[in-house]
Formats: structure tokens, sequence, C-alpha cells
């Protein structure tokens, strides 16, 4: 591996963890975005708390076999554009990252050797892994990257990345067009090496390229990706029919660890739970990728299960579109907040799992989040609002669309239409399948959106919130909390980035656009054949670390 010059903040880092002014999950976090070894790091984390653990390894285990998992199978045919994890679960297996970012949140190394940022976070230099090559047998180069982060920051291509990347890497003209704030903003070192040049300092760079739609996709093929598509990871797809699955065949030249699968088999058995819970009884599933809330008791009574469960960032918000009467008045949206008690809706909805959110879209699970006194219920003040705003008898919201698969989702959006009509507030359910779901989500004028785990708010605010970006559904565009948010991202000092967060937090409690009502747990079941397995917080899977015990 290449030498990197230790960033000049490290010893910084070193000193507060001594100190006890950060945990160690902070330093880990850190000090490999700022270019430590994911080893070296823990290493010495453990040597300045004076309590030594060790960076996860994996186990030997068994080869051979074909790994069953229950998964939606959605569209994967334009992998920049992902909406969805279940497309990026398929595509991932073939093609890979530039880095990755693990279940203990930590961000490695993966298409990348190393990254070197600049004092100052605006140059990021990426140094990607030599001798690696296509499945076709072509050598993977810089220009191959430069391609790939070039499409998605192009606007044409409407790729999510854009929220991430705009505030560094863009500059937006009047027309709210996007482009590159500067030509060498991109810049080609050798066939191996690439550099970022950033506008504006940015201390997320490593975890932005594990953003589950920057998967990296051979240049060839226009950005197209389908069975036989070329790619660097450990499997080839070698049938797929959307709705139904996804079978890929094991490749034994993986520059990685693993495969230990001869082939993996994603199954689509639909909106229905119980199809699930039946194929897992019939040992016809090794297990799925996620587990709606009401499977969990019968998964529970199958003996050769285990679960596996994490904490996270996982959410789901209802949201208007605010350039829309009448959620276009702030008086209104905050109304809506104030209207819903989240303490209760949390233990009605989701099994007594997670927490009650705070209408903010930053978890306690994330290291800046930023502790505010918290946005109880108050009906008497969500009246006065909407009177204030012109509603004195009363505002019709229209319908509120909303997947019917997870259960918890509709039941939350039960909840609040009942809690909303206490003050005066009208909407109607509009119970969609998941397949006419995915179609509208970002476009209908008032619905109910799932998201998944973030490792930092920043990332979740970028892409939800920033003016202008694929992923804000619900067109919100403040001036103020753009700045705030790019601001934020070029801090490194976790307390000056907190409070920047906490401004941040208390203008989308005043002005957002969103009603959030919970933090989810997630949670799922593997037949106990199944080794490997680590439950990773935003639900991907890693197919080339699994084996199946014969």
């Amino acid at each position: 591996m290449r030498q990197t010059k230790e960033h000049a903040y490290l010893p910084t880092l070193k000193s507060q963890l001594a100190a006890r002014r950060i945990g160690r999950r902070e330093f880990l976090r850190s000090a490999t975005l700022l270019g430590m070894g994911a080893a070296a790091a823990y290493g010495c984390a453990g040597q300045l708390t004076g309590q030594p653990f060790a960076c996860p390894a994996q186990a030997d285990l068994p080869r051979g076999g074909t790994l069953k998992l229950g998964m939606r199978v959605t569209d994967i045919s334009s992998p920049h554009t992902y909406s969805w994890l279940w497309d990026s679960n398929i595509t991932r297996q073939v093609t890979e990252y530039l880095t990755r970012t693990g279940p203990d949140n930590i961000t490695r190394p993966s298409l990348v050797e190393s990254w070197e940022p600049s004092e100052d976070l605006r140059t990021w230099t990426l140094n990607l892994r030599p001798g690696l090559k296509w499945h076709n047998g072509r050598d993977f180069t810089s220009d191959d990257v430069v391609w790939n982060i070039r499409r998605v920051l192009d606007d044409a291509t409407g790729s999510s990345v854009l929220g991430l990347m705009k505030g560094y890497m863009l500059d937006r003209a009047d027309d709210g067009s996007f482009s590159l704030w500067d030509a060498n903003a991109i810049e080609r070192i050798d066939e191996t090496t690439l550099r970022l040049n950033c506008k504006v300092p940015q201390l997320a760079v490593p975890e932005h390229l594990f953003h589950y739609p920057f998967l990296i996709i051979d240049p060839e093929e226009d950005g197209r990706f389908g069975v036989g598509s070329n790619g660097l990871g450990a499997f080839d797809l070698v049938d797929f029919t959307e709705n139904d699955r996804a079978i890929l065949q094991a490749r034994r030249d993986y520059w990685g660890e693993g495969p230990h699968v001869d082939r993996l088999e994603f199954i689509d058995l639909g909106d229905d739970p119980t199809g699930e819970i039946s194929a897992m009884a019939a040992r016809r599933l090794h297990g799925v990728d996620i587990v709606d809330i009401i499977q969990i008791e019968a998964f529970k009574l199958m003996p050769h299960l285990q679960m596996y469960e994490v904490s996270t960032a996982s959410t789901a918000v209802a949201r208007g579109k605010v350039t829309q009467k009448p959620f276009d008045d702030p008086r209104v949206r905050k109304a809506l907040r104030l209207a819903v008690d989240n303490k209760l809706i949390q233990s009605l909805v989701h099994d007594e799992r997670g927490e009650p959110a705070e209408h903010h879209h930053v978890s306690p699970a994330h290291p800046e989040y930023a502790g505010l006194p918290f946005m109880a219920q108050d009906q008497a003040q969500a009246k006065a609002l909407l009177a204030e705003a012109g509603y004195a008898e009363g505002v019709d919201l229209g319908t509120i669309d909303c997947i019917a698969s997870p259960s918890w989702q509709f039941n939350a959006v039960q909840a609040m239409v009942e809690q909303w009509r206490a003050i005066g507030a009208r909407a109607r359910i509009n119970l969609l399948p998941s397949t006419e779901f995915w179609k509208i989500w970002d476009k209908t004028s008032f619905g109910f959106t799932g998201w998944v785990h973030r490792p930092l708010g920043i990332m979740t605010l970028g892409l939800g919130y920033r003016s202008g970006v694929p992923w804000n559904e619900s067109g919100y565009d403040n001036p103020e909390f753009d700045a705030l948010l790019t601001e934020a991202e070029g801090l490194l000092d976790i307390n000056e980035r907190r409070e920047v967060m906490a401004k941040l937090q208390r203008l989308l409690q005043e002005d957002g656009p969103i009603v959030q009502p919970l933090w989810r747990s997630e949670l799922t079941f593997m037949d106990k054949r199944v080794k490997g397995f680590q439950m990773h917080p935003s639900t991907y899977i890693f197919a080339h670390e699994l084996a199946l015990e014969s």
C-alpha cells in the first residue's frame, strides 16, 4: 500500500481521545476518513484508551452451495440513479465502490487502496489498487473512475450523488442547472491516481464514495447494467427477471476475499409478508434482507433461524411539496409537526424498537447530532399556527400516498392522520402497492417516504434537503440551510460541527418540510447455516463474505 503523509489533524484527534473529549467511535470514524488505515486506527484507539480491541476480521468459512435470500427485485438498469437499496444489493455483487463503510460505520478502502486529504480538506488524492482488472480482462484505471464521477455529477444523469457533492464540487447556474465549479475539479494524475479539487472543505468524501448509487460501472456500457454486464466484483449476473428473481454466479478470480458460495439467488415474494414466512419455514430461503415488524414473532418460533438487529438512523418522513398549497406556508408545516405525538406513534407502530424522532432527520446515532429540547405535541399551538396561516376553520391536506409494505409505514400514517384531524387538518390515505409507490415517491404532492441509515447526519441533509438536488422530494429551498450545511461539511472538530448542526436542526423544526415520527432498528433473520453475516445498519448485503454450512 502506498504511504501517505499523516494528516495534520490526526494528533489533535489522538489528544482528544486520550483526554476523553471524544469517544472511540468518533476517533475511528474521523481517523479513517483522514487516511489512517482501519487496523492502525483500532490499534491507536486501544493504546490511547488503555482498552485494546481488535479490528474485525473474517473467519475461515466453508465453500460451495447456493445461497437464497428473500428481497425485492427491482429495476437495475441504471445504477447511478438507483433510489432503493434492493437494486444496489444486486449490482454490488457484480461491481463495486471506491470505498466501503462497514457495519461498524468505519469507512475503508475498496477499489481505492488509499486516500489522502489536504490539511484544509479541499484536495483529496485517491490511489487505486494496482493491478485490478474488469471481468473482461481490461485494466481498471483512473480514467474509468473519472468517467463515473463526471457522470454522477452531470445533472442530466439525475443521480442523488449530486446532493452529497453539490456543495463542494458544483456550481448552480441561474437556470437551475449544475456544472463543475472548476475545469480541474476532477484531475487525472496517472493511470492509478486521481484528485478531487474541492470548492470548499469537505470532511466526508470517502463516505460519499460509498453512497449506494455510486457504483463504479464500465464506461463502455454507457451507464446501463443487466445480465452479462462487466464488473469488478465477486459475481456475474446470469439471470434477471424484475419482481421475480436475480441469479448470480461466483467468480474465482475476485481480487478480494471470497466468494465462498457458488451461486446466489435473490427471490422476490412480493408485498405480502406471509410469503417470506412460509418460504423460511419450508427452508426455501436461507434469509431475508430485512424483516417487517409483523414477521418477527413468526420467525422467532423457527429454531433454525438466527435474529440480527442493529440500531440505525433509518426512518420515514411525511412531506408535502413546499411549492404547493397548503405546504408552501411554513406555519402549516410546523403545525403538522406539533400536532403529532411521536412517542405514542413510535410505541404503537414499531414494537417498542427504535425511538421517537424530532422532525429534523438527524439521529442520536449520528456523531454530530445536537441534543435539542424534545419537540413535544402541542395541539393548541398547532391550531393557532393554522389560524395565523388563514386556516382557522381547518385545512384540507389532500391525499397522502403511502406504501403498502412494510406495514409499520401505513400504521404510522394512520396515526398521524388521526392526530392531524384533531387540529382540523384533513387528509386521506392512498395505500399503494410497492411497485406503484416506487414510481411516484419523489413526484407525489404529499407522501410518506422511507429513508435508510447514513453514517453522518450531514449526508442525509445533503441528500434530502439541499436545494435543487434529485432526492429533495419536497422541493425545499432555503439558502440559509444550504449555507449552514456547507459550513458543517467542512468542520473536522466534532464539537464545532455539532454547533452548526444545532442551527440546522432548529431550522428544520421551524421551517422544514417534514413530519418525522420515529427512528427505527433494522433487523433480519438468517438460517443458522449462513456464516459470515453481519447486519449492516443500511441493510446492505455483501455476498462475497457469506458462506453456507452444509
